[in-house]
């Protein structure tokens, strides 16, 4: 009888044990880390500096009729999407930015999607641009 109880218990406690385990797994398993924008930002200025300064400029202001502004455009901010797809894909043909036409190309950047995250984070929320945060999920979607 004494062996009885002893199995009881260990069975009891494995039970216990499994129990636990899979709750702390389920638990870690729900908790997908938070988005931190303000982090994706600091990256992204980091990629624009080292992808995209040399034709839209330091401030983002560009060069009229040669290579549009992010900074205040109108045509960034107007579509995220599209936004993602050009930085992906490159764009190329007339557009119009801020009432400037521009008809040029820009090549599509070999990034990773959370580094187009960060960039168009970077561009959609400097030199007075304010937009809604692009995530990874997003630019992965887009490809």
């Amino acid at each position: 009888m004494h062996i009885y109880i002893i199995k009881m218990r260990l069975n009891h406690y494995i039970t216990i044990i499994t129990i636990a385990a899979t709750g702390f797994s389920f638990v870690a398993f729900q908790q997908k880390p938070k988005f931190d924008l303000k982090a994706s930002i600091a990256r992204g200025k980091e990629i624009y500096t080292v992808q995209c300064m040399t034709c839209h400029m330091e401030q983002g202001e560009g060069m009229e009729g040669v290579f549009p502004p992010l900074a205040k455009s109108d045509y960034l901010m107007a579509d995220k999407k599209r936004s993602i797809q050009q930085v992906l894909h490159g764009v190329s043909g007339e557009i119009k930015v801020n009432g400037v036409t521009y008809n040029g190309e820009m090549a599509a950047i070999d990034l990773t999607d959370e580094e187009v995250s960060d960039v168009l984070n970077y561009v959609r929320n400097s030199w007075g641009n304010k937009g809604d945060a692009v995530k990874p999920e997003e630019a992965k979607a887009a490809r």
